[in-house]
C-alpha cells in the first residue's frame, strides 16, 4: 500500500488560478466545439502567451516538436503505401484468407485493421479499409453492420500495439521529458518509452477485441440492410428507386411541345404510365435525377426509363423527338465509364456547415447527389438547400474517373471505389516497403529522435516518387497537427506553475490512502471519460502531468501513471464522437444505441485488461 507522501502543502497561487481558467475554458472549448479544436488550441496558446504562464520560447515549441513532426511523417509513410498498393494488396489476402463465414472473415478483418492502425493513424486506417470491407460485405453477404463497428473498434485497439500508433501514444515522450524537469530531487528521471514497450498490452487488446466480437457479436451487432444502394448500375438505381421497368431513351423537347414551361412535376402529374426521367441537360448543364421543379424548356434533352410503347405514346402527344439512340446521356449510363456509389463526410471535412447548392457539387467534384443518409433518415427532397453535417452519406452519381480523382480529398471518404485508381503506382510498392522498414528499424536499433527516424522513411518515400511531396501535403491532418502544437504550450503552463502538482495534492487529499492501482484505475476511468467528450490528444495533454504529480506524491511510477493515461484515451467506444465511430455510422446505419450496447462492455474490458497488463509487464 502506497501512503500519501509527507510533502508540503502546495498554496494556491495566483498563475495556478490564471492556468486553471484557462485549463477550463480549453476543456469547454474542446467539448462544446464552439470553434473547431485546432481553432480553439490555437485561441489558448495565445492566451497563455499573454498572460505570461510560459516563457516566450517555449511558446511556439509544440510547432517544432518531436511528437507533432513524428505525426506529419507517419501521416506522409501511410499515404505512401496506399500510393504504392501496399493497402488494396492487404485487403486482397483478407479476401483470399477470410473464406465466406463470418467467424473466418472477423478475424481476419479485425487483425488486418488492428495490424495498418499500429503504424497508420486510426482514422486513416478505417478510411483505407472502408472500401475494402464494402467489398466483402459484397462478395459474402455479410451485413456491413456486422462488420464496420468491429473494424473500427479493432483501428482504435491497434493504435495501442506500437508508440506510434495513435496520437496520444506519439506526444508521450515529450510530455515525459517535459514533466522530467519539474521532478522533485529525490525522483529518478523518467526514461522515454521504446517503440514496442506498449506491444504486449496492445496484443492482449486487440485479441480481446477478436474475441469479443466473435462470442458476442450475435447479440451485440446490429444486421442491417443500410438505406444505401451500392456497386449498381445507374439504370438499375433509377429502376429501383422508382419502381419503373424498360429501357432508357432520350428525348428532346421541342418549341411545339405542350411541356415547354411545365416543370418535371407538373410533367408527372399529367403521366399515367410507368415513365420517369432520370436526368435532364440543359444548355451544358447536366442534372442527375432533377428537382421536380425545374422547368423544361424547348432544346431540353432528358433521359427517361419505361416502356418503348409507352414512351412512343408520350412523345407523340407531347411533340418530343425521340433520339435514335442515346446519345447526349451515354456517358452517364454505361457502367464501364459512371455508376452509382457512396461517399462520406468526416468529421474534419471542411464542406461541413454549407449547403449542397453552395458547394456545387457537380461543378467542383463531378457528382451529382441522388439522395443523403444522416442516421437512419433517407433524404431525397430539397436537397440542394441541405446543409451537410459530420457522417453524412452521400449517395452520387459520377464519372469512375471523378470518383478516384476523390481517393485523395480529405473532404470525403469513399466507400466503393470501382475501378483501379489511376494515381496508384504499384511500381513504387518495394520502394515504398523499403522505407517503412527502415524508419522502424533507424527507431528500433539507433538512437536517433522519433521525428528524425520517421522523416527519413517519408523523404525516402517523396525522393523515390512513392508519392509527390503535394500529395503528401494532402493526407496530413493538419488539424491534428495545429490541436498538439497549440495544446503543448498549456500543458508546459500546467506543469511550470504547480497547478498540476496542486490538483494532484487535491485528489490525493479527496480519495485518502489508496493502493497505487486505485489511483491508477481513477486515472484510467478519468481519461476514458475525457476521451468520449473531446480529443485523445487534448486528453493526453491535459491529464499526463497530472498523473505524473499524483504518482510523485503517492510513491508510485510516475512513468506507468503517464502511460496508463496515455493509453486509456484509446478507450473510446461508447459514444460515436471519435473520428473513427464517426465515420463509419453512416456507412454502417449505426444508431447512438448501438455504440452504447456493444461499447460499454468493451469499454469495461479494455479498463480491466490495461490495469491488469500495466501492473504485470511494468
Amino acid at each position: 500500500m502506497n501512503g500519501i507522501s509527507m510533502i508540503e502543502t502546495l498554496t494556491l497561487t495566483t498563475d495556478m488560478v490564471l492556468v486553471l481558467g484557462v485549463l477550463f475554458l480549453t476543456i469547454l472549448l474542446l467539448v462544446t466545439e464552439i470553434v473547431r479544436v485546432d481553432v480553439a488550441a490555437l485561441c489558448v496558446m495565445v492566451m497563455v502567451g499573454l498572460l505570461g504562464l510560459v516563457p516566450p520560447q517555449e511558446l511556439l515549441a509544440g510547432f517544432s516538436s518531436n511528437a507533432v513532426i513524428a505525426i506529419i511523417a507517419i501521416m506522409i509513410i501511410g499515404a505512401g503505401l496506399d500510393k504504392a498498393g501496399v493497402m488494396a494488396k492487404l485487403a486482397q489476402l483478407i479476401l483470399k484468407m477470410s473464406g465466406q463465414t463470418e467467424k473466418r472473415v472477423l478475424p481476419a478483418v479485425l487483425g488486418t485493421a488492428a495490424l495498418i492502425s499500429s503504424f497508420v493513424q486510426n482514422v486513416g486506417t478505417a478510411a483505407l479499409l472502408l472500401p475494402a470491407i464494402n467489398q466483402i460485405s459484397a462478395r459474402t453477404h455479410i451485413p456491413l453492420s456486422r462488420l464496420l463497428m468491429p473494424m473500427g473498434f479493432c483501428t482504435l485497439l491497434g493504435g495501442t500495439l506500437t508508440l506510434v500508433g495513435c496520437s496520444s501514444l506519439i506526444i508521450l515522450n515529450d510530455l515525459i521529458m517535459s514533466a522530467n524537469k519539474t521532478l522533485p530531487p529525490h525522483v529518478a528521471p523518467m526514461p522515454p518509452f521504446a517503440l514496442f514497450d506498449t506491444t504486449p498490452i496492445g496484443l492482449i487488446l486487440v485479441s480481446t477485441g477478436i474475441i469479443y466480437f466473435l462470442l458476442a457479436g450475435r447479440w451485440i451487432l446490429p444486421s442491417l440492410k443500410t438505406a444505401a444502394t451500392r456497386s449498381i448500375t445507374p439504370v438499375d438505381y433509377f429502376r429501383q428507386r422508382y419502381g419503373v421497368d424498360g429501357e432508357v431513351f432520350e428525348l428532346l423537347v421541342t418549341p411545339h411541345s405542350p411541356l415547354s414551361g411545365k416543370s418535371i412535376l407538373e410533367y408527372e402529374q399529367q403521366v399515367h404510365h410507368p415513365a420517369v426521367i432520370v436526368a435532364l441537360l440543359k444548355g451544358r448543364n447536366l442534372r442527375i435525377s432533377p428537382a421536380r421543379d425545374v422547368v423544361l424548356e424547348p432544346g431540353d434533352g432528358f433521359a427517361m426509363i419505361g416502356n418503348e410503347s409507352a414512351i412512343t405514346e408520350f412523345a407523340h402527344r407531347f411533340h418530343l423527338l425521340i433520339r435514335p439512340q442515346i446519345g447526349i446521356f451515354t456517358e452517364m449510363l454505361v457502367p464501364t465509364q459512371a455508376g452509382v456509389s457512396e461517399v462520406v463526410i468526416p468529421e474534419d471535412s471542411q464542406l461541413i456547415g454549407y449547403s449542397l447548392l453552395e458547394l456545387r457539387m457537380r461543378k467542383t467534384y463531378g457528382l451529382s447527389v441522388l439522395e443523403v443518409f444522416r442516421h437512419h433518415e433517407v433524404i431525397q427532397q430539397g436537397l440542394r438547400d441541405l446543409v451537410l453535417q459530420s457522417g453524412d452519406t452521400l449517395l452520387v452519381h459520377s464519372t469512375w474517373e471523378d470518383l478516384a480523382a476523390l481517393k485523395d480529398n480529405k473532404n470525403f471518404v469513399t466507400i466503393t471505389l470501382h475501378t483501379q485508381d489511376k494515381e496508384q503506382r504499384p511500381h513504387k510498392m518495394g520502394w515504398a516497403i523499403g522505407f517503412f522498414a527502415l524508419s522502424i528499424g533507424l527507431v528500433l536499433f539507433t538512437d536517433l529522435r522519433l521525428a528524425i527516424a520517421l522523416l527519413i522513411g517519408a523523404l525516402g518515400m517523396v525522393i523515390t516518387g512513392v508519392i509527390t511531396i503535394d500529395e503528401g501535403y494532402q493526407r496530413v491532418s493538419w488539424q491534428t497537427v495545429f490541436l498538439l502544437a497549440g495544446l503543448i504550450p498549456v500543458g508546459h503552463a500546467v506543469e511550470a506553475t504547480g497547478t498540476a502538482a496542486w490538483l494532484a495534492q487535491q485528489t490525493l487529499n479527496l480519495l485518502g490512502e489508496m493502493p497505487a492501482w486505485v489511483l491508477q484505475t481513477v486515472l484510467a476511468i478519468l481519461a476514458t471519460v475525457f476521451t468520449q467528450l473531446m480529443s485523445n490528444v487534448g486528453t493526453t495533454v491535459l491529464l499526463v502531468p497530472l498523473a505524473v504529480n499524483i504518482a510523485v506524491q503517492s510513491h508510485a511510477d510516475p512513468a506507468m501513471f503517464a502511460l496508463t493515461v496515455a493509453l486509456a484515451t484509446s478507450n473510446s467506444f461508447m459514444l460515436p464522437t471519435h473520428q473513427v465511430n464517426a465515420l463509419l455510422m453512416g456507412p454502417g446505419g449505426y444508431r447512438v444505441a448501438d455504440y452504447l450496447r456493444a461499447g460499454s462492455i468493451m469499454t469495461l474490458l479494455f479498463l480491466v485488461i490495461l490495469i491488469t497488463m500495466m501492473n504485470i509487464v511494468f
